[in-house]
């Protein structure tokens, strides 16, 4: 390891995807700090006439800059449903997926330790973990194409031998999945009728039916089933989603905004639905559609044109009337209800039965073109609502659904098929890391699907970036350095092997008390000289010692011993504590490691721990002179002795001197109490540092227990070297 200065960078977080962000003009970052400020107090109204009033200042900068807008609409939707609604967790079981809360089929284990479906990551249905809110892709990733999902193999394992029928479910979505990829919707209807015939109750098989009804356009169709999926699972974000996708691609933008909201309000990081609501919006919001749409008494007074950023009722009634079903009722008192199904007007239901060239025609004009309301006209209207949601569907011979009335029961509700695990299909070895062959301590899984336990994993990254199971490359993951724990394989070991885990904590708890010890098998680093008080910054590259840094981290005594080598006993038999000051890890996992000497030692015994060289030790610490005589003399050496060292520094060429200053810092200070400290004055060991004389020479300074003698000594290296400048 060789000396090497500390360096510290930065990091910065990228853009959210769907957010604003990014250059922009100045006005759109004025309009965003007035919105801004508008969202925590929930005033709505007035953001929506800010929104407005500001298209004065110029046209909008994109739907990504609406962000604010949408983050406001959410919060006063979630606030008009009222506490309680929303955000519940899906289906209850030991394997569940963080995004839809259901099975946990073909696990994907994320960078931030939750664990994902991988039908929810590749619809790239959000950028954040819904649990943590981290993102969800690689650092400068932007799809998932560009980070292939790899199945998590430890939690698949457990899923095929726990619930073997839910992953072959699971399967059998993927090649749906890949049919309506691939356009071939009358197949993909027909496999899932045939799938429903045999299961009924299975709600993915419906969401899958209705993407194929909406591929062959039968609109209605496909809102049956979607709207069976909201009775059952009301909190399900992704069925709000897929229900205001049909609406919009049936030409009821207004009811498809609303659906989206709902989507929101139960997930706000729910990415399609977002982006949908923005480009609504910017639309809606656009110069040409408000000029369509406005009232030309209101929006062309000069009293507007005067004040552009007035928050008055004048242009929030304007947009009140726009017919976006959230908004309508914001000027009244009627509490707005949330979306539970249906199209929210009869006109809606009656238009979904005609032809499809009809919803086509009247497309986005139907937000901004239909009939100004009165406020009871309003409150008529959104009462007006045929909800399927609150009707039951059964599945007919030829794969349609049949309404049933409110009040009947359906003959089969929905069941968790995976709630419990058989005793006997518990087995610790379904939990053992394959490096150390021991349960599982702080599991985490590579981006490759692996899982290792934290310590072992990074021990193998030590000595290269593969993967230790399958070779693949971890140089990216090693560069983040981002091991997080995997929270579910963790959650059901606490549940199911809770006796084995106290167990293998206590293991680990013996081994870290172990390395803390600083007086018994004491970490030695064999490289240079150290001095108590002076900087020592190492250049780490070695495997042995990596380990040896990061367990001095951990285990909070952040010290280890530094020695010379020799050649007899392999290291010297005294030398310096250092403590660490700061650590900064390069990408390929090398360190520069900041540390400055502590206590000197004196080794008694010396050992071998997991490649790297320990030694039981001594501390070492000056004689004290308790005679006044003696102290008095040792005052007047030592005064001499930094006197001469100030001479010889200054003396130097400046080329020298700069390097020494950048290097160790200045010289300290004289110290009134000589004896004060252990090691004696600080001047002494950092002029001891500085000073090109051979190691061995240095060492037996190091090891002495008398400031007296140690004085002397430096006297005459000095006077040797002064000899020399005067020359």
């Amino acid at each position: 390891a060789a000396s090497s200065p500390a360096a510290t960078v930065g990091s910065e977080l990228p853009p959210e995807p769907g957010g604003s962000g990014g250059p922009g003009e100045g006005a759109d970052e004025e309009r965003e700090l007035l919105l801004a400020r508008l969202v925590p107090a929930s005033r709505l109204k007035e953001a929506v006439g800010a929104s407005l009033a500001s298209l004065c200042l110029g046209p909008l900068g994109g739907a990504q800059r609406l962000g604010t807008l949408v983050d406001c609409l959410v919060l006063n939707y979630r606030l008009r449903q009222g506490p309680g609604r929303g955000r519940e967790r899906g289906a209850e079981g030991p394997l569940r997926c963080c995004g839809c809360g259901r099975f946990l089929g073909e696990p994907v284990t994320v960078p931030c330790g939750h664990t994902y479906c991988r039908r929810c990551l590749r619809r790239e249905l959000r950028a954040r973990c819904r649990r943590c809110r981290d993102w969800l892709l690689p650092a400068g990733g932007t799809s998932t194409a560009a980070a292939p999902l790899r199945t998590s193999v430890v939690l698949n394992r457990l899923a095929e031998k726990w619930f073997p029928d839910e992953c072959e479910r699971a399967r059998a979505g993927t090649g749906l999945e890949e049919l309506l990829a691939q356009g071939r919707f009358r197949e993909a209807l027909g496999a899932v009728n045939q799938a429903l015939r045999a299961d009924s109750s299975d709600l993915m098989l419906r969401i899958y039916r209705a993407e194929s009804y909406v591929g062959l356009q039968e609109y209605k169709t496909a809102i049956e089933d979607l709207n069976f999926v909201i009775s059952k699972m009301p909190n399900w974000p992704e069925v709000y989603f897929q229900k205001g996708k049909v609406l919009q691609d049936s030409g009821f933008v207004g009811d498809a905004l609303q659906l989206f909201l709902q989507c929101l309000a139960l997930d706000e990081d729910f990415l399609p639905a977002k982006l949908e609501v923005e480009k609504i919006l910017c639309d809606v919001l656009s110069p040409e559609k408000l000029g369509e749409s406005l009232k030309e008494s209101a929006w062309n007074s000069p009293h507007i044109k005067n004040k552009p950023f007035i928050l008055g009722s004048e242009v929030t009634a304007s947009y009140c009337n726009l017919q976006l079903c959230p908004l309508q009722s914001l000027g009244g008192s009627d509490v707005l209800e949330p979306v539970s199904g249906g199209l929210n007007r009869a006109q809606s239901a009656h238009a979904l039965n005609s032809t499809k060239d009809l919803a086509k025609e009247d497309g986005l004009k139907r937000v901004s073109s239909e009939p100004l309301l009165s406020g009871q006209g309003k409150g008529a209207l959104l009462k007006r609502k045929l909800s399927f949601s609150e009707q039951d569907t059964v599945v007919c011979e030829d794969g349609r659904n049949k309404h049933k009335k409110q009040g009947e029961s359906t003959k089969r509700d929905m069941t968790l098929a995976f709630g419990t695990i058989p005793g006997d299909l518990i087995d610790v070895s379904d939990f053992e890391c394959s490096l150390c062959m021991r349960l599982f301590f702080e599991p985490v899984t590579t981006p490759c699907g692996h899982t290792f336990c934290k310590g072992c994993l990074e021990r193998c990254l030590d000595h290269g970036p593969q993967c230790p199971l399958c070779k693949e490359s971890l140089k990216e993951y090693l560069a983040s350095r981002k091991y997080s724990i995997t929270e579910l394989l963790e959650e059901l070991i606490m549940k199911y092997l809770s006796d084995e885990l106290f167990e293998r904590k206590r293991i680990h708890a013996e081994e870290t008390a172990e390395h803390s010890n600083l007086t018994k098998n004491v970490p030695m680093f064999v490289c240079t000289m150290a001095y108590p008080t002076v900087p020592c910054p190492l250049h780490v590259f070695e495997p042995r010692y990596r380990l040896m840094i990061r367990r001095s981290m951990e285990t909070g005594t952040k010290q280890f011993g530094m020695c010379i080598s020799d050649s007899q006993n392999g290291f010297a038999d005294y030398g310096c504590m250092l403590q660490i000051r700061n650590v900064h890890f390069l990408p390929d996992g090398r360190s520069v490691v900041d540390t400055i000497g502590g206590k000197r030692f004196r080794v008694l015994r010396r050992g071998m721990k997991d490649g790297y060289c320990t030694a039981d030790i001594e501390y070492l610490e000056d004689v004290k002179v308790a005679d006044e005589e003696e102290l008095k003399k040792l005052r007047e050496l030592h005064n001499f002795v930094y006197n001469q060292a100030c001479s010889w520094f200054q003396n130097l060429r400046n080329k020298f001197r700069t390097q020494i200053l950048q290097h160790f810092g200045p010289m300290p200070d004289r110290e009134e109490n000589i004896q004060a400290m252990p090691n004696g004055p600080a001047w002494c060991w950092w002029l001891l540092a500085v000073l090109p004389v051979d190691p061995r020479y240095q060492l037996s300074v190091l090891s002495m227990m008398s400031l007296k003698d140690r004085l002397i000594k430096i006297q005459h290296i000095l006077t040797y070297f002064s000899r020399d400048q005067s020359k």
